[in-house]
């Protein structure tokens, strides 16, 4: 009944949200700058939520997700500049794709753990980007020109799903066998849950949606080049997982709004941004060690659900 009070609630607050930012556009309050602010939120909120399955839940030290948010977008900027379909088949197929990655890149290094899984994660991310660098198909190192077709509509209703998915995917037989992997992956795998299998779902899951991010991103600029899906990507992404709280799904969107926010701002001060944007992140762990959430969700607060799960 606590779940369901919640899918409901969150349904309802995503629509008046949606209603109020879409008669503000259509109303000509909100410029493209203003526009491209939002989608640009609605992208790295995908991709905190899309991490923190994997670091968060599943207690996987990640650093390779700029890789699947790179083979999204090329593979979305192909099949949309390349071969004329529609973004909605671009998105789904560049989501698969990474998905086929994650899956690929997961059953073979996820035995590792520690340090040893965010070194080979971060080689991943590397050789796709390597590989994109060096491709003349997609425009190597010069990028590639993609057309302008995401839209507010497109970013918000992919971010509704992606928030939907994970958190109830969270609190299903899976979720909770992932989150015994994070607390203890020696009595879980004592226990007999299938360690291996869970973390390749849950590394599957977070490529998909980093694919559909990487896919709404590349249609939101006119150009994608390889040198966006660096490593410092990869850490940007964890930032904001680090920052909302590991294991709080609220806490990751939180984060992603709060410093899409504050980057905005500092673009107006390009000599000092990455100074302020260091210091503002200094303080907020100095005096929130755990997140801004920590474990708890933000439905807590409203007494829908119980510390430390995703009650979406």
């Amino acid at each position: 009944m606590k779940k369901s009070k919640a899918f409901w609630g969150f349904l309802v607050l995503a629509l008046v949200i949606y209603a109020v930012v879409q008669g503000m556009i259509s109303g000509g309050m909100l410029d493209l700058y203003y526009q491209n602010i939002l989608i640009q939120m609605c992208i790295n909120v995908m991709l905190a939520v899309s991490l923190h399955i994997v670091i968060g839940i599943t207690g996987q030290f990640s650093i390779g997700h700029a890789g699947f948010m790179a083979v999204g977008a090329y593979v979305s900027a192909i099949v949309t500049m390349k071969l004329g379909l529609p973004l909605i088949v671009a998105i789904l197929l560049g989501a698969v794709i990474s998905a086929l990655a994650g899956l690929l890149v997961g059953i073979p290094t996820l035995r590792l753990k520690g340090d040893y899984l965010a070194i080979a994660t971060l080689g991943f991310a590397e050789i796709i980007r390597i590989i994109f660098l060096n491709v003349d198909y997609v425009g190597g190192a010069a990028g590639m020109v993609v057309m302008n077709m995401t839209t507010w509509t497109y970013a918000f209703v992919a971010v509704v799903i992606t928030i939907l998915v994970i958190a109830n995917f969270t609190n299903s037989r899976h979720g909770r066998g992932c989150i015994s992997i994070r607390e203890d992956e020696i009595a879980s795998d004592a226990m007999g849950i299938n360690t291996t299998y869970y973390k390749v779902i849950a590394f599957t899951i977070g490529a998909f949606f980093a694919g559909v991010a990487g896919a709404i991103y590349s249609h939101n600029f006119f150009i994608i080049q390889p040198t966006t899906f660096n490593f410092l990507k990869s850490f940007d992404i964890l930032i904001y997982v680090v920052l909302g709280g590991l294991g709080s799904l609220s806490g990751s969107v939180i984060a992603a709004i709060f410093l899409t926010v504050v980057s905005a701002y500092l673009s107006n001060f390009p000599e000092t941004r990455m100074i302020i944007y260091s210091l503002v992140l200094i303080i907020v762990m100095l005096y929130r060690p755990t997140g801004l959430m920590g474990t708890k969700e933000i439905t807590s607060l409203f007494k829908f659900g119980k510390k430390g799960g995703s009650k979406v």
